[in-house]
């Protein structure tokens, strides 16, 4: 399925100071994004209460401790909202629980496979995520021509309303990189993602200086795992790691039909010391540079 790497994992849900569910180990079945009519309605509840303070989304921003960007994302039902949102918007609009309570009735996010949904929520607030590819560039890295090729190649096919949905949930989560600047992210990729030219050569050429623009960022580190070493730890397939601010660990690997979400602790240890084998048998930061640089100008 072409929609890997973006599920397009799951965790620890739940609002405010409501215990947060633990999600079943696996979550499998059909990964078909459907819109929100939840997320407007939540948006327009933020909207109506921001107003009535006599409030701008441009002066909400700095009390709830978001940009503008992503409060207007939030508001118009693009995005869905993390935690900490909730809880701030509530005590700075005065809101009486209202904004509490209609994020209790909030389960999904527009564009994102169902089996996705909790993983993604658990991202907006993970302090460091770690990504290993062998299958397809990262959503988080990918350009929107390269989406775009992966969508329109999925069987069954998309219709274009889905395909916009999947491509704006894709590019909504692609500003955690900028957006959360204390949030360490590490991909390590497989050389062969960027031979395959997906999308062609023009395409190909954007999608790897998009992602040399994203190892500039401090808080992006991108490593690539050279076709010349013949084995290493990850040859078992992908994997996703993430810390939360209370300093807990899950791990997120998909399939073509679902995802696995792990958190049980020796699990968990495992994909951590294969993950940092990893990062020792990849590219050091400016090797992978210098590699995907003369690799652009091959293209």
């Amino acid at each position: 399925m072409t929609n890997m790497t973006d599920g397009t994992v799951t965790g620890s849900g739940g609002v405010g100071n409501q215990a947060r569910p633990q999600p079943p180990a696996q979550r499998s079945g059909v990964g078909e994004p459907e819109t929100s009519e939840g997320l407007k309605a939540f948006g327009e509840v933020v909207k109506a209460l921001r107003k009535r303070a006599g409030l701008t989304q441009e002066s909400l921003a700095p009390k709830v401790q978001y940009s503008p960007e992503t409060v207007a994302s939030i508001e118009q039902g693009r995005r869905f909202p993390p935690h900490a949102f909730v809880d701030r918007a509530e005590e700075v609009l005065d809101a009486f629980g209202a904004i509490r309570g209609a994020a209790r009735h909030l389960s999904r996010k527009p564009g994102l496979a169902k089996w996705f949904q909790h993983w993604a929520q658990l991202e907006e607030e993970a302090i460091n995520l770690y990504t290993y590819e062998c299958r397809l560039v990262p959503g988080l890295l990918q350009t929107e021509a390269h989406a775009r090729t992966l969508f329109v190649n999925r069987l069954p096919p998309l219709g274009d309303d889905q395909i916009e949905a999947q491509w704006m949930a894709r590019a909504d989560r692609q500003r955690l990189l900028r957006e959360r600047p204390n949030t360490a992210f590490s991909f390590i990729l497989e050389e062969h993602l960027f031979l395959r030219q997906t999308g062609g050569p023009e395409v190909t050429r954007e999608l790897i200086d998009h992602v040399l623009e994203a190892a500039e960022l401090r808080n992006v580190e991108v490593q690539v795992m050279p076709q010349a070493r013949g084995a290493h730890a990850g040859l078992a397939g992908p994997m996703q790691l993430l810390e939360t601010a209370d300093h807990r660990w899950f791990a997120y690997n998909e399939t073509q039909r679902g995802g696995l979400f792990v958190s049980d602790s020796k699990e968990l240890s495992v994909l951590q010391m294969r993950y940092a084998r990893m990062r020792s048998q990849a590219l050091p930061l400016e090797d992978s540079v210098s590699l995907l640089q003369r690799m652009r100008g091959a293209q």
